[in-house]
């Protein structure tokens, strides 16, 4: 269960973010972005493609760099992170989430899962395979653990996915337009899975482009050419488990 505090687990300060072409013309993505983000929170970022949602997200997820400003996490100034230190938090503090599900194709919905605990030599083979048990049986999948993944429907998949992002039972789930490849009732779903994750503690950041999406959280941060146009809670949170049923 991720620890309380009264610092923030995320902040940012005048983030920028660019990137520049081979001939050194610079594309600014992030202006001047200003964030608070406590432990526990579920987020959605929103915005319209090219809005800099997807960057932002890279930044906090220690999948990318700002180019100016800074990133405090857990009140640390990440510049100041060693590459071990990066690849420590990445592999046991967040878990990623995307819209394409990137599983290995071929494969069983075990093996998926237990491939993040594969670079982790804290845990015995038995207990790989019992953590991901229990991260494929907190999506609903228990019956399908020796699927293969082509075997799934497109729901399930990412329901695959989720639980190979819990598997290292991280503080943080960052979500890439999760419901992006969905129909609804499978989108529901997979929704409901991170609301009940928020709610054993999870902070869960949602990246979407889909206002109804974006109403599953508890906050919505709305972005517009690179700069945090809105930061909302006073809204009628959807409850997904009243709208799906997992099968």
């Amino acid at each position: 269960m991720p620890k309380k505090s009264e610092t923030p687990l995320m902040e940012t300060r005048d983030l920028k973010k660019s990137y520049f072409s081979t001939s050194g013309y610079e594309t600014q993505v992030l202006f001047d972005v200003d964030l608070k983000i406590n432990s526990g929170e579920f987020v959605s970022i929103m915005g319209p493609s090219g809005s800099g949602k997807s960057t932002l997200m890279h930044i906090l997820g220690f999948l990318d760099v700002p180019t100016s400003g800074s990133y405090l996490f857990d009140g640390e100034d990440v510049s100041g992170f060693s590459d071990n230190e990066l690849a420590e938090i990445r592999g046991t503090r967040v878990g990623f989430v995307f819209q394409s599900f990137n599983l290995l194709p071929r494969t069983t919905v075990l093996q998926n899962v237990i491939l993040p605990l594969m670079y982790n030599n804290d845990h015995s083979s038995a207990e790989r395979v019992e953590m991901a048990h229990a991260a494929i049986d907190q999506v609903g999948l228990s019956d399908r653990a020796k699927y293969l993944t082509n075997q799934l429907s497109g729901g399930q998949q990412q329901r695959v996915a989720i639980a190979r992002a819990l598997v290292t039972q991280p503080d943080i789930i960052f979500a890439d337009e999760p419901t992006g490849n969905l129909d609804s009732q499978s989108g529901m779903q997979v929704m409901s899975i991170l609301q009940d994750l928020n709610e054993e503690g999870h902070t869960i950041i949602l990246v979407t482009h889909e206002k109804q999406t974006a109403m599953h959280s508890e906050r919505i941060l709305h972005i517009l050419d690179g700069c945090i146009d809105s930061d909302k809670s006073d809204f009628k949170r959807v409850k997904a488990k009243d709208l799906s049923s997992l099968k």
